[in-house]
């Protein structure tokens, strides 16, 4: 099985062949049709969040299902299906509660990769820039036939991770106000999400116009300047004094997190839906939170539950009402990836996608 391998932090990723271990109980094999670029793949490949290496990367991937294990249930052979991270066990207080981005037993599966010289880590338990990946069957969501793949791969992280920051995290409701600080591809989701739950004024902060250009394809309302030192007045004037409900930061720049809170209203949330390295900490004035009922709200994968939340996202796309399409930058093949990376890492692209030939 040809697969990326990152074996240094920082490096480019190697194509190789690696052993892929058949699905056991429970588990579900596919061969992959598309996965997608996400920043957190380069994060864990420059090491920022203490990864384990080698490793093959890549976890916003959709493909064909070519085996299933002992167990699985609901899926078969021949099924086009959506590959998540979001592995839950179901039986943690967690996932009986329907939580399962909380899942307490997530990461104890074993990577079903190995090499030459032992096992291999499986990137954030999916290890999708490979041609097949071997995933537990909680990680699996059917798919509609029709529905293009590369279109469909952005759903797994970025589509879920944004939208649900905003429906199942914050629950914005019809006519609340928002900030999304980063408009980048979770930020443009995160913006979609808000558009569709009926938030009134949308500002997206950027330091990129053409970031703020896309914003406002995307459905935001206002575009302001984060790199513009007066741009929390200039939105409580656009608010009427007030600042906004919500301040989703979607950015990994880790000075953004510790001022975001100047953008709400009284009763506002701060919600935290980047990923910056696990070692940086950000000060904040607890009595101006408390004060003010301000709060923090953590939002690891949008808190999705990926067999509610893609169904219904699917039939937004559907509707005309979420883009999918538009947010893919460019395709590449799997032994382009470091060039698709590199474009990634550019600003420009909104999402790269590694596409597999002569799978539908």
């Amino acid at each position: 099985m040809k697969a990326a391998v990152c074996r240094e932090f920082g490096a480019p990723l190697s194509i190789e062949e690696l052993e892929l271990a058949g699905p056991g109980l429970g588990q579900v094999q596919v061969q992959i049709a598309a996965c997608a670029i996400c920043h957190s793949d380069i994060s864990y490949a420059e090491g920022l969040w203490g990864s384990t290496l080698p490793a093959v990367l890549g976890h916003e991937a959709a493909g064909i299902v070519t085996k299933t294990g002992p167990g699985v249930r609901g899926i078969v052979t021949g099924d086009r299906v959506l590959v998540t991270l979001i592995r839950a066990c179901g039986g943690c207080p967690a996932c009986r509660t329907g939580a399962p981005t909380n899942c307490t037993h997530a990461w104890d599966t074993d990577t079903p990769l190995r090499d030459a010289d032992g096992p291999v880590t499986q990137g954030m338990s999916t290890g999708a820039f490979a041609e097949a990946v071997t995933v537990d069957q909680s990680q699996i969501v059917r798919l509609p036939d029709g529905l293009d793949m590369a279109s469909a791969s952005l759903l797994s992280c970025g589509v879920l991770t944004g939208v649900g920051a905003v429906t199942n995290t914050a629950k914005l409701r019809p006519g609340e106000t928002c900030a999304v600080i980063g408009a980048g591809g979770v930020g443009l989701n995160t913006i979609q999400g808000a558009a569709i739950a009926g938030a009134s004024r949308i500002f997206a902060v950027d330091i990129a116009d053409e970031r703020l250009d896309n914003a406002r394809r995307f459905g935001a309302t206002h575009g302001l300047r984060g790199d513009d030192p007066d741009h929390p007045a200039q939105l409580r004037a656009l608010t009427n004094g007030l600042g906004v409900d919500y301040a989703f930061v979607t950015t990994g720049a880790v000075q953004v997190y510790a001022t975001a809170s100047a953008l709400l209203a009284p009763g506002g949330a701060v919600v935290l839906v980047g990923m910056p390295a696990t070692d940086l900490e950000v000060p904040f004035a607890p009595t101006l939170l408390a004060s003010m009922n301000q709060r923090l709200l953590g939002s690891r994968m949008g808190q999705s539950v990926p067999s509610r939340d893609v169904p219904w996202l699917i039939d937004h796309y559907t509707a005309g009402r979420l883009q999918l399409d538009t947010l893919i930058t460019a395709r590449y093949p799997l032994s382009a990836i470091n060039e698709a990376i590199a474009h990634t890492l550019s600003g420009h692209a909104l999402r790269n996608v590694i596409t597999f030939d002569g799978v539908a």
